[in-house]
């Protein structure tokens, strides 16, 4: 049973099934047991607390939705967003991880891989033995991935990657790689094992944001696979694109877990800190920044429900995903900016998580597409004009 009580003006835990509840205390539970008093440290010294993972994939943390044939669970999409949004209450870069392993790796792996490669690296991966990264992003192409350079040229053993790709989540800590690079001018996808000869994945350092995560670069000299080693079933720009309507699905959910963890901070510490002889949570500017957050954070818990329920009967669309993003980061990072008020020059210590996710937010707030990248996704979608070129 869950340690705390949960971030839930609006009872929406009556929305949610027996078997959803459990995976979202399950998930609290080790949060609060493994994650909670390890992560300043990890995210103080720029480390990835790696010994996690083992635990994390015996809590089937890792590819839930996907089917049990493959290492998965069966779980549903709500299910899978509870287990996201637990995750980064502890730390975004935690959330990162099964973030990148189950939507930007096992993901595409199931949807564009043959069957032999979905038999022999799901199980594989869902169990931990295996990590994986996500290589889309190039130095010079982020919002833009169509402009990439990265390319493949085909030979008689199979293809030859060159080019690079940047803040890849995973990539020096990684067995295998999901390399998107242009074969005859179109996109396709392409596994990189570790050691492959031409292929390195320096580790990015100097980070103020995402500390407790691995970020790294991925570089491709004359890197020879083998010709089993293209998904076949990925088909131009569209594919990566799917991925990332998945990952960006999780991270709708993990804003709400980092910004329930900033209120509860400054609820908590609002409701002790004297001022004037009274608790400072008596004034009524506090309780108006009190107030905004807590109605920001059922605003997107009821989002995110829905967009669960939309997913799993089918209706999903991927604008709807890029709204939940959009907003939901937004009003996270906006929260742990107004918990740092409350709690004053305290709020810059860690004793306390907010200064760590305000800048854990300030990343996630650019990734898997910016907030300017999704505010024209849903421009185009409600008037029907394009606005990106």
């Amino acid at each position: 049973m869950a340690k705390t009580n949960f971030v839930d003006y609006y009872n929406i835990e009556s929305l949610l099934s027996k078997e959803e509840i459990l995976v979202r205390n399950t998930v609290r539970d080790f949060v609060e047991d493994k994650v909670l008093p390890i992560i300043e440290k990890h995210y103080h010294d720029g480390s990835f607390p790696f010994f996690l993972v083992e635990e994390m994939a015996n809590l089937g943390m890792f590819g839930p939705t996907l089917p049990q044939q493959y290492g998965g669970s069966d779980m549903n999409n709500v299910a899978y967003g509870l287990i996201v949004q637990e995750l980064e209450r502890g730390d975004s870069g935690i959330r990162s991880f099964a973030s990148v392993q189950s939507a930007l790796v096992m993901y595409p792996i199931y949807t564009f891989g043959s069957e032999e490669q979905k038999k022999f690296w799901l199980p594989q991966l869902a169990s931990g033995k295996k990590i994986g990264c996500f290589g889309l992003t190039e130095p010079d192409f982020g919002s833009n991935p169509s402009g990439m350079l990265t390319k493949a040229e085909e030979t008689s053993n199979g293809y030859v990657l060159n080019g690079a790709k940047m803040w890849i989540t995973n990539g020096t800590i990684s067995d295998i790689a999901v390399v998107w690079a242009k074969l005859n001018g179109k996109i396709r996808g392409f596994l990189v094992e570790k050691n492959t000869k031409g292929f390195s994945a320096p580790e990015m350092k100097g980070k103020h944001s995402l500390r407790a995560s691995i970020t790294s670069e991925l570089v491709f000299d004359n890197c020879e696979i083998p010709k089993e080693n293209l998904l076949p079933l990925s088909d131009g720009l569209k594919s990566p694109l799917m991925c990332l309507n998945q990952a960006r699905y999780g991270i709708a959910w993990g804003g709400i877990g980092a910004a329930m963890a900033s209120y509860e901070c400054a609820l908590n510490y609002a409701k002790s800190r004297i001022q004037f002889k009274k608790p400072i949570a008596a004034f009524q500017i506090t309780q108006e920044k009190l107030v905004h957050m807590i109605t920001e954070i059922t605003k997107m818990q009821l989002m995110c429900v829905q967009l669960g329920r939309l997913k799993d009967n089918g209706k999903l669309r991927f604008q709807q995903v890029s709204m939940a993003k959009r907003n939901n980061i937004f009003h996270a990072l906006e929260i742990s900016r107004s918990a740092r008020e409350i709690l004053g020059a305290n709020g810059i210590l860690n004793e306390y998580p907010i200064m760590r996710h305000m800048a854990n937010l300030e990343s996630v707030k650019t990734y898997e597409g910016t907030h300017e990248m999704h505010t024209l996704i849903i421009g185009e979608d409600i008037t029907g004009f394009a606005a990106f070129e």
